[in-house]
């Protein structure tokens, strides 16, 4: 067998930025305009930067972190970093608690720190408790919004300077610069990505040069892109995901990446992405499981203005399509074949006007996260925007498995990269058959390197070579090419009886077929029943009570609310529309209403807009346990009551 190159970052970029040289890489706006830089541009922006790096005395090995929006600059950073030798340390915006940024700036050992203009007041705030830090280096000249020049202190120089001074190095010393480029190896650490750390310190995850290149190679194995395609980043660049899946797979094929304008705060530059869907026109999107929700709804209600005539018709085309799509692989199949020319019908006369509105040029959405509500990838596969599941871990750097064009199966998390071992271990540690479900173990060179200053995680997480993910699951007994995801381990409820069953596929159900819960969080620790907290739709349910002619203010508004809530847990027993989806007994037998949203700064929502279960279950803690009373079995209780006077405010 042919030895595969082990390459690095810097082999992998220097490659495609000249292969692609004049392809636009990024798309940015700027004052109103958006803005372009090609594959060749981005390298000599990254020449630039990490000279300027070297001149400024950062040795190879020297951590740097980096805390920025997504942008064009947070790439041309962190390349520039990595071509001085240095190891980015990524930190979400979403951080803003001071504690958290100086933890993982100390433990790091970061010596330097990239941030923007809108995130300099953060650092400076930290900065007397990180002493090991020399330079910060300030990527704006402002604040985003502001016009005032940003004074710097005693330990910040701007990015401008930066440059400047890699160009005078570049000229005075460019070959020391291409032998320490050309000194990183494969297994030099490329990032330092933390854990959430939602319930002890964060962990910091190694990977590597080679962990990266060979991810992005194994990608290919089951997904691919065009040449030339524009791909729109929602998720925020500190996931090694968006590395993989967006800025690197994006450079191999030519392609461009586009960002979305930022806004004063997280929620204002979400705000933005239908514009900028409209404005980009993209091929591809990179989105989560949470957005893709909202994209539906927004559809749904663009169809319900046009008239009970076009909403019916919809409908109709939506149900002939999902029947004749089946579950992808299958299509057409089992006596649906007839259904064909209806599909092709209602797609040139409905379903193309709908693709319209996200650009006319969308091909397919790549889903991050484990678990996928199977009916949200029925809806866009039906108007012929597929949202493609896939699964991965950051110790995986991250893809272990992902849906694609042509090779789908609802449900799945989809075909299992190549070259990699994938196999599902029992609780002592055997491989058992295809179909029976246990923990997913992978090998490959996609696995990290470890856990920083962490040897017993490592030692506990890696067994001779093999990455054991903590997630259950199971491979398809008719195509062990694909790999179902049952959820994680730490997330499975435990019966009295010691029966375990996974939260997730309910709570995701329940929120995409329900018009009145936002979020749902199932909970049972080792009781006789289930229990579930959710937040409600509080717009939705407002509206409701109005058509009933009720004033939402009122009391009595607030338990007809409750009704509606109940009726759509109601649906999954017997006897309901929903019957047989789930096994009964792991259905919620009361429901407690939450009194605030799950929101990133509220840390109930991560910053991929997953829910952090361990921080709801911290913050509600006191309202699980009333679950478990007699009083609680009725949920137009006092305590659910006045969760909603609460949060309809």
């Amino acid at each position: 067998m042919e030895e595969v190159k082990r390459t690095t970052i810097i082999d992998f970029v220097e490659e495609y930025t000249h292969k692609f040289a004049d392809h636009v890489y990024l798309r940015e706006k700027k004052d109103g305009v958006w803005t372009e830089i090609t594959q060749e541009q981005t390298r000599k922006e990254a020449y630039r930067i990490g000279a300027g790096l070297m001149s400024l005395g950062l040795e190879k090995g020297d951590k740097i972190a980096l805390l920025s929006e997504s942008r064009s600059m947070w790439i041309l950073a962190e390349l520039g970093a990595m071509y001085a030798g240095a190891t980015d340390v990524p930190l979400s915006v979403n951080l803003g608690d001071g504690k958290d940024l100086v933890f993982r700036i100390n433990h790091s050992e970061s010596k330097w720190i990239l941030v923007s203009g809108n995130h300099l007041p953060k650092i400076r705030a930290i900065l007397p408790e990180c002493p090991d830090v020399q330079k910060v280096i300030v990527f704006d000249d402002t604040a985003f919004f502001e016009e005032d020049i940003l004074p710097l202190g005693p330990k910040e120089i701007r990015m401008s300077e930066i440059q400047k001074m890699g160009d005078e190095f570049l000229k005075a010393h460019e070959a020391d610069f291409v032998a320490r480029y050309k000194s990183i190896g494969p297994d030099d650490y490329a990032n330092i990505s933390y854990t959430s750390g939602t319930t002890a310190d964060p962990k910091g995850i190694l990977l590597t040069h080679r962990n990266y290149t060979a991810n992005v190679a194994q990608g290919h194995s089951v997904i691919s892109i065009d040449e030339n395609a524009v791909m729109l980043i929602i998720l925020p660049l500190d996931h090694c995901f968006a590395h993989v899946a967006g800025m690197y797979t994006i450079m191999y094929y030519g392609g461009s990446i586009a960002f979305v304008p930022i806004g004063k705060n997280a929620l204002a530059t979400l705000r933005n992405v239908p514009a900028a869907i409209s404005e980009v026109r993209p091929h591809v999107m990179l989105s989560v499981p949470a957005l893709a929700r909202n994209f539906k709804k927004n559809i749904e209600a663009g169809i319900k203005k046009q008239g009970p005539k076009v909403e019916k018709l919809f409908n109709f085309a939506l149900n002939n399509a999902i029947k004749y799509n089946k579950e992808y692989y299958n299509r057409g199949t089992g006596g649906t074949f007839w259904r064909k020319p209806l599909v092709d019908l209602f797609d040139k006369i409905l379903f193309k006007k709908v693709r319209e509105s996200f650009g006319g040029r969308m091909q397919f959405f790549v889903g991050g996260g484990a678990l996928l509500d199977i009916e949200l990838q029925r809806f866009f596969c039906a108007v012929g925007m597929p949202m493609f599941q896939g699964y991965g871990l950051t110790e995986a750097t991250p893809i272990i498995c992902a849906n694609s064009t042509g090779h789908a199966r609802f449900g799945s998390s989809g075909r299992i990269v190549k070259p990699m071992d994938c196999v599902i271990l029992d609780a002592e540690g055997k491989e058992v058959p295809h179909g029976t479900r246990g923990e997913i173990v992978v090998r490959g060179e996609n696995v990290m390197a470890g856990y920083w200053k962490n040897p017993k995680a490592t030692a506990d997480t890696i067994i001779d070579g093999w990455l054991h993910t903590g997630d259950m699951g199971y491979i398809c007994p008719d195509d062990p090419d694909f790999l179902y995801v049952v959820g994680r381990f730490k997330s499975l409820l435990i019966s009295s009886d010691g029966e375990k069953y996974s939260p997730e596929g309910f709570e995701d159900n329940l929120t995409e077929t329900s018009k009145w819960v936002a979020n749902c969080v199932l909970h049972n620790n080792q009781n006789p029943f289930c229990v579930a907290l959710v937040v409600p739709d509080k717009n939705a349910l407002a509206e409701a009570a109005k058509k009933k002619g009720l004033d939402p203010s009122t009391d009595g508004a607030k338990r007809y609310m409750l009704d509606l809530i109940q009726a759509d847990v109601d649906a999954y027993r017997k006897g309901g529309a929903r019957e047989g989806v789930f096994p009964e007994r792991w259905l919620p037998s009361t429901i407690g209403v939450c009194d605030q949203e799950f929101t990133i700064a509220n840390r109930m929502m991560n910053s991929t807009m997953k829910i952090v279960r361990g921080k709801v279950e911290e913050h509600y803690a006191d309202l699980l346990d009333y679950l478990y009373t007699a009083d609680a079995k009725d949920i137009h209780n006092e305590r659910n009551i006045e969760a909603l006077r609460t949060i309809l405010g």
